[in-house]
């Protein structure tokens, strides 16, 4: 028998104040979730003060859905805030299990429908670039993917399973990598998070995507949240949870496998999907810009994870 599922309530606000009256702005938004094969979504809602002259609610090319929004009068601030509701459950473990190198072979003969959906999370991206696609970039693609290969070399033994393999990575990642928000910014590089061992989970999401696809796996960035739980004997801060980033790899005859190297999970039941893509670039909470005279902008960002059943 399967487990019940998780019902989560998730609370995101970001709040954008400036100095001067702003004239114009544009947003784009990835905060609302979508469904899974693990996730139904109950209700995914976003509002903004002030409200917006624009609206287009659309998906992306990955499916996620994605808000467009316009300001087209003055104003000092732009709140935007998300509430969803969802229930989650585990993931089934695989039933085949094929040898890493085998995957790779059947990725990289895939044709048709099924080309979409697995081959644009085996190339290189923005934030992963592990292959050498852009001539522009193909000295640093190539150090990216050497470095990439050398650190990981002993999880990729011939032989080794899919499923062995995704619970190693994602267990060196835990294990060799410090968690530090202070080392790394979102536009931080890889190759820097290699060399300082220490990053986020949008670092280490992005470096155990790279592993894969510097071996021809297919690997995606997924965003969301996590459900997080206060130290012994302290009540849980409302709005203190934040974003969270994970990967998922696709093996072969089964679909896709998530797993969380910042927190050493494979298959978990404690996370809020709001979409994937190939880095964090495709599923950026929110990304914009403004028209006005020169000034001052604060951002502040409020999220609340609550298990509700």
């Amino acid at each position: 028998m399967s487990a019940p599922a998780r019902h989560y309530r998730v609370s995101h606000r970001t709040t954008y104040e400036y100095s001067t009256e702003m004239l114009d702005g544009y947003s784009v938004a990835s905060l609302l979730a979508r469904e899974t094969p693990t996730q139904h979504v109950v209700s995914t809602v976003l509002t903004t003060t002030p409200e917006v002259d624009e609206r287009d609610d659309r998906s992306d090319v990955f499916g996620n859905q994605v808000v467009q929004l316009g300001i087209h009068h003055l104003h000092t601030q732009l709140i935007v805030e998300v509430v969803t509701e969802v229930e989650v459950r585990r993931q089934l473990e695989p039933t085949v299990n094929p040898a890493w190198e085998t995957a790779a072979a059947q990725i990289a003969a895939v044709r048709g429908s099924l080309a979409l959906d697995v081959l644009p999370f085996v190339a290189g991206s923005r934030f992963v670039p592990t292959h050498v696609d852009d001539q522009k970039d193909a000295d640093n693609r190539g150090v990216v993917r050497s470095e990439l290969l050398d650190a990981f070399a002993s999880e990729f033994p011939p032989g080794r399973s899919m499923l062995d393999v995704i619970g190693g990575v994602c267990a060196k990642i835990f294990t060799d990598y410090r968690f530090d928000p202070t080392s790394t910014t979102v536009s931080t590089p890889l190759s820097d998070v290699l060399v300082k061992r220490a990053g986020v989970c949008q670092d280490f999401a992005h470096l155990a995507v790279g592993v894969f696809r510097a071996r021809g796996l297919a690997a995606r960035y997924v965003s969301g949240y996590i459900e997080t739980d206060p130290p012994p004997g302290e009540v849980k801060t409302i709005g203190a949870d934040a974003s969270h980033a994970w990967c998922s790899v696709w093996v072969p005859e089964h679909g896709w496998v998530d797993f969380d190297p910042t927190n050493n999970i494979v298959g978990p039941d404690r996370h809020v999907t709001i979409g994937w893509g190939r880095d964090y670039a495709d599923v950026a909470p929110i990304r914009g810009v403004v028209i006005g005279p020169t000034s001052t902008q604060k951002l502040s960002v409020a999220v609340d994870v609550a298990r509700i059943g």
